[in-house]
């Protein structure tokens, strides 16, 4: 084998997922993303991502088309046992490669597939076919291996489809794959990627927009994404691994974004608005309780998805009836008659009770119409209210008038609730 120092590939990547299920609504693809994650580290920007069915020659096709603009290909999907798993042929086919079972390849699937007390079969033999050249990756999780090779001026590395297996070889071989071909610390051009990600909610992306406008100067070596979701807007600052950049100019942004975005801003990095409510009910020793009607659950769902919620989260109740609303949080029979079950009245009366029942310290209330039947021209698909109720006299109910499909407006309805709990506890903390 040739010394790795004596390639030069171009240090831009392109990911190809590989599945017919990704492109008939089957599956989504988040493989490309935890590899841009990853690659990103290593100063190594994702500049295409391709997605193809299970045929030999459009994976073929992609593949050229791929070794002709990046230097670090990594191919997921495609490498199980079935008839329809045609990556290896197709690399082998595209790159002028034989086919053949390699040893190591099929020791390492058959010692796993004895720790499931199964011994392969003639599909599963076919796992272990390897192009002449390649180098085999093991699987540290699954049972089919992947394997890399050269081609022209690109590394083209193949990996299963299955994210766990995915993700588990990444990070045990590819990794040190790419820093050992690719010399990245030798050819010192690159710097890591670093994503800044700060969450918002309750502004249109537009309005986000508006209060960031010149936040970047022109030629700045940073890039400033917007991503709407019915979970909010979320806001990136992005470096360019060819520029260089300072960690005070990172940093100033980063303080000038949380100016501009205010309380709007509710969490950064990673963290989740159930996750930044659940911080803060811990810190200041509160329970909740919630009492939903039009997000049938939803709300409790997230808030108890968070490990040490038992801390704080104490009940919910969905009570998607008018005969539920009375019986279960004691809301008049004449009130809902009066105002209708989506209701500012009916909301608060549906916080009041719960939070009366449980003896919680607050309690969380929603009812609205999520669609697609039951609006009328005063009260159409999308509205939504949402009360709290807490035991030192507060009382909030907001009106909101959402829209989309059945699950947008659950999903908003439910990020609404969340950040209407969120605003009151930081007025707690700040002694408001």
């Amino acid at each position: 084998m040739r010394r790795s120092g004596r390639h030069k590939y171009p240090l831009i990547a392109e990911t190809i997922a590989i599945g017919s299920e990704l492109l008939i609504g089957g599956r989504t693809d988040g493989n490309s993303l935890i590899i841009a994650e990853q690659l990103g580290r290593l100063g190594i920007e994702v500049r295409f991502k391709s997605i193809v069915g299970d045929d030999q020659a459009d994976i073929r096709a992609v593949l050229k088309t791929a070794v002709g603009r990046a230097g670090v290909i990594i191919m997921t999907g495609g490498l199980g046992p079935t008839v329809d798993d045609c990556t290896r042929e197709a690399i082998a086919s595209a790159t002028g490669k034989r086919l053949a079972v390699r040893k190591e390849a099929f020791e390492a699937m058959k010692a796993r597939l004895a720790e499931w007390s199964r011994t392969p079969n003639s599909g599963q033999r076919r796992q272990a076919l390897i192009p002449s050249g390649a180098t085999v990756l093991k699987n540290p999780v699954g049972s089919a291996p992947g394997f890399w090779l050269r081609w022209k001026r690109a590394l083209v590395i193949s990996l299963p489809g299955v994210p766990r297996e995915m993700e588990a070889m990444v990070n045990d071989s590819v990794v040190a794959l790419l820093r050992s071909e690719l010399q990245l610390a030798r050819q010192g051009q690159l710097r890591p990627i670093t994503r800044l990600v700060f969450h918002t909610f309750g502004l249109p992306e537009a309005d986000v927009d508006a209060k960031l406008k010149g936040l970047i100067k022109n030629h700045a070596p940073i890039d400033l994404g917007l991503l709407a979701s019915p979970m909010g807007v979320l806001v990136s600052l992005t470096t360019k691994p060819r520029r260089p950049i300072t960690g005070d100019l990172l940093q100033g942004l980063s303080n000038d974004v949380r100016s501009r975005l205010g309380d709007w801003l509710f969490a950064e990095g990673p963290d989740s608005m159930e996750e930044v409510v659940g911080r803060s009910l811990a810190t200041q020793n509160l329970t909740v309780a919630v009492a939903e009607s039009c997000t049938g659950g939803l709300i409790g769902h997230r808030l108890t998805q968070v490990p040490g919620s038992s801390a704080y989260v104490d009940r919910g109740v969905i009570c998607y009836s008018n005969r539920a609303k009375s019986e279960l949080l004691g809301v008049p029979s004449e009130l809902i008659e009066q105002h209708g079950a989506v209701s500012a009245e009916v909301a608060a009366a549906m916080a009041r009770g719960m939070r009366e029942r449980s003896g919680v310290s607050v309690a969380l209330s929603v009812t609205g119409i999520a669609g697609p039947g039951g609006g009328t021209a005063t009260k159409p698909v999308g509205l939504v209210y949402v009360a709290l109720n807490a035991e030192n006299g507060a009382s909030l109910t907001k009106e909101y008038r959402f829209h989309g499909d059945r699950t947008v407006i659950k999903q908003r309805s439910s990020q609404a609730a969340l950040d209407l709990l969120r605003r009151w506890l930081q007025k707690q903390a700040a002694g408001r």
